[in-house]
């Protein structure tokens, strides 16, 4: 089967992504909507989460992804395969993250994955990128107490920038004194990650907890 073809870079400050997506009704995605949910956020084609829905069967997997060809193809892949825990949707989650997590029920998301995001090189296209400190709150917001964060990039200016705006936030603390974890603690790798490490280049990864408020 060919690959969809879509623009590598999509600018999330454009006015067509401005639209919130609307909450989501869980019961009608998932068949058991009370499992775990793991978040992938910039889930690009969809396979890391397609095989982690086959490997972890008692989770729910839900990826979010800005270009919708690629949200419309993953979706079709796992309908094919009947997988009941899994479903891709499209959105900017800089501005629909809250909506899309408001009707979940508390203590659900459990588990969050950012891996290799668009760098957005330049410094005054540094908000496109996808970790702001909104994003932050609003993860600290929904997260269950012990819930995780796994980050990862092959640019480690990106992996950095991640590292701080999590560092900076109360919620959050970063596991492991290492400054960058060896290998990663997930048990199916993303195609990223495979292609860079097949050339020899390193993947800068790191792991995050929510912890108890300290209120």
């Amino acid at each position: 089967m060919p690959l969809i073809r879509v623009r590598q870079h999509v600018n999330p400050l454009a006015r067509k992504f401005q639209t919130p997506v609307d909450p989501l009704e869980w019961e009608k995605v998932y068949t058991e909507a009370n499992q775990p949910l793991h978040l992938d956020i910039g889930c690009a084609r969809g396979r890391f989460l397609l095989q982690m829905a086959q490997v972890e069967p008692k989770w729910n997997f839900l990826g979010l992804e800005i270009r919708e060809p690629l949200v419309v193809e993953a979706n079709r892949l796992g309908c094919e395969l009947g997988l009941k825990n899994l479903h891709y949707l499209f959105c900017n989650v800089n501005n629909s993250l809250a909506p899309i997590l408001s009707t979940l029920q508390s203590g659900i998301l459990q588990r969050v994955t950012i891996q290799f995001p668009d760098p957005w090189f330049k410094t005054r296209h540094a908000k496109r990128r996808v970790v702001q400190p909104e994003l932050v709150e609003e993860l600290a917001n929904y997260l269950a107490v012990g819930g995780v964060v796994f980050l990862q990039s092959d640019m480690e200016f990106i992996a950095v920038e991640m590292c701080d705006r999590f560092k900076e936030h109360p919620a959050f603390e970063k596991m492991g004194t290492e400054k960058w974890l060896a290998e990663n603690p997930l048990p199916v790798p993303t195609e990223r990650e495979i292609a860079t490490q097949k050339k020899g280049e390193p993947v800068y990864r790191a792991l995050f907890v929510k912890r108890e408020s300290r209120e």
